[in-house]
């Protein structure tokens, strides 16, 4: 038995700037950058966002720009086997979480527990 939630949106930014980006999309959404977040670093910054609410983090990415999401899970390793039978397939399997792409062509990650609560309003798969 395991769990899993939609845990962020992820908006993926081909530029060298990735704070010019985080300022658009933080205008843009209305969500002030989290410099002190965790993961505001590198390549990476979050946005201010309630603890009950979808993460929102912007990305510099050398691929084109879009948008993704993040299922998060108690179980990774579960997890990725319970989509790949909905018809799913592994992309690239990363030391911290594992791309995969959607029978319809989306690609999104399965990763571990980012957010507080877990597993509030998460699914329970057995």
């Amino acid at each position: 038995m395991h769990h899993s939630r939609l845990c962020a949106v992820l908006i993926d930014c081909k530029t060298a700037d990735v704070d010019d980006a985080a300022r658009f999309w933080a205008a843009a959404l209305g969500r002030p950058v989290d410099l002190g977040h965790p993961m505001s670093r590198g390549n990476y910054r979050m946005l201010e966002t309630p603890p009950d609410e979808l993460a929102v983090q912007i990305q510099r990415v050398e691929h084109e720009s879009r948008a993704h999401i993040d299922i998060e899970t108690d179980d990774i390793a579960a997890e990725v086997r319970r989509l790949e039978t909905l018809g799913a397939t592994v992309v690239n399997r990363l030391e911290r979480w594992v791309v995969m792409q959607a029978p319809t062509g989306q690609r999104f990650c399965v990763v571990r527990v980012q957010r507080p609560g877990f597993p509030k309003n998460a699914n329970r798969w057995d």
